[in-house]
């Protein structure tokens, strides 16, 4: 019986591995066809998306089974819990990346965004798709030195996506309503894939070190 449990925990391990990489291909995809206004990829991402609804579901379903089944205690069911709440947060940012891909297809065949805020967004992106795949490797092994390195990543994009909400509010501000609220738009998705990522960093600190607060883990 036990042999069994760990391999049900093993298995929930490695599925949230494969959700996190599905999530980084998701957003770098999703960015592809936000920058080069390309609609067929744009739908690919929108489509694909129902994947990684469907891990989480089936990542939940096994996670619930144990707990039901097995009545797991201390460790074991610290990850299952956390498991729960890092699946949560993955499908979040899988969302967040169609999103993206979404405006892409509603603008076609016009950018998005202006010409001058292009770099911004597109430095963003290059940043969430740094933590999404550093996710993948921090739930393989653990490591809080990569979980520090998300935190450090989500804090540029913080910074970048208040400069854009200075710029929109700046009084030389002088795009359509539409594009303003494709900008804010686009800003907030980044934003919050960011910190979906520094969720599931924080969580992956509770499996190792039994503590919510970040703080304990240097953070």
């Amino acid at each position: 019986m036990r042999k069994v449990f760990q391999a049900e925990l093993q298995q929930i391990g490695e599925e949230l591995i494969q959700m996190s990489q599905l999530v980084a291909q998701a957003m770098a995809r999703a960015y592809e066809a936000f920058e080069n206004v390309d609609t067929e990829l744009a739908q690919e991402v929108i489509a694909e998306d129902a994947r990684i609804d469907f891990l989480q579901t089936q990542l939940d379903e096994r996670a619930i089974d144990v707990l039901a089944l097995q009545g797991p205690v201390a460790s074991d069911l610290r990850m299952i819990v956390g498991s729960l709440r890092m699946s949560a947060s993955l499908e979040r940012m899988g969302d967040l990346a169609r999103h993206v891909a979404q405006l892409a297809r509603l603008r076609f065949p016009q950018q998005v965004v202006p010409a001058k805020l292009a770099p911004v967004f597109a430095e963003m992106a290059e940043l969430d798709i740094r933590i999404a795949v550093l996710l993948g490797e921090l739930l393989e092994t653990r490591e809080l030195d990569i979980a520090r390195q998300i935190i450090k990543l989500n804090e540029q994009i913080d910074a970048l996506h208040a400069s854009v909400f200075k710029m929109v509010a700046s009084p030389d501000w002088t795009e359509t309503a539409p594009t303003t609220a494709d900008v804010t738009l686009t800003s907030r998705y980044l934003e919050r894939f960011g910190d979906h990522g520094v969720s599931v960093a924080r969580k992956v600190n509770y499996l190792v070190t039994g503590e919510w607060d970040p703080d304990a883990a240097g953070f």
